[in-house]
């Protein structure tokens, strides 16, 4: 047997139709993203989960930090741009790699946010943080990796990626980050 099956009813639990439950990793990705997506059922962390999740699309917080850090820490100005042209690749990346993968967004959950896309894999929101974590927190902005854990996060409280799409999407931003990070500090490529 492939598929184990709820046993809650055609309706399950909450209202919604049951969705057979695969076994191995999809089966821990379907659980977690379900328990996380149920946290959402709390007003002030739907309203957290969607705040996050808006400001990270298309990289759009982390790309006003990158700016903001090259107009108010001028000495530095050229790696405040060059991180934040490392974060813009990195989103590109991601988003280019979830269009070769093309993996289908969790259908077994209700999502609290749109999308701008169907596909889920990797997490164009996790890229982009990961690489603005390390980036942006090479040059001291200490509040940007927490910032960047909760956009992560958002996502699968939002219900629309599982955890695997957001931890390849941080790997793929972090491997960025430390590709380009002597081309930001100012050195040769």
């Amino acid at each position: 047997m492939d598929e184990l099956h709820d046993s809650h009813g055609p309706h399950g639990p909450h209202g919604r139709y049951d969705f057979p439950r695969p076994l191995g990793l999809h089966g821990v990705d379907h659980r977690i993203v379900s328990a996380l997506r149920a946290c959402g059922a709390d007003p002030r962390v739907a309203g957290a989960a969607r705040t996050l999740s808006l400001a990270g699309e298309h990289g759009a917080v982390w790309l006003a930090v990158g700016l903001a850090g090259a107009v108010v820490d001028r000495p530095r100005r050229g790696a405040w741009l060059r991180g934040t042209a490392l974060t813009a690749g990195a989103h590109a990346a991601g988003s280019a790699v979830k269009r070769v993968v093309r993996r289908p967004r969790p259908a077994h959950v209700e999502p609290l946010v749109g999308t701008v896309g169907r596909h889920s894999f990797p997490s164009a929101h996790a890229t982009s943080a990961a690489a603005a974590a390390v980036a942006f927190g090479a040059l001291g902005a200490r509040a940007v990796p927490p910032l960047a854990a909760a956009v992560c996060v958002s996502r699968l409280v939002a219900g629309v990626h599982y955890p695997s799409d957001v931890a390849a999407g941080a790997a793929l931003g972090v491997l960025t980050a430390r590709l380009g990070a002597r081309w930001m500090a100012g050195g040769p490529a």
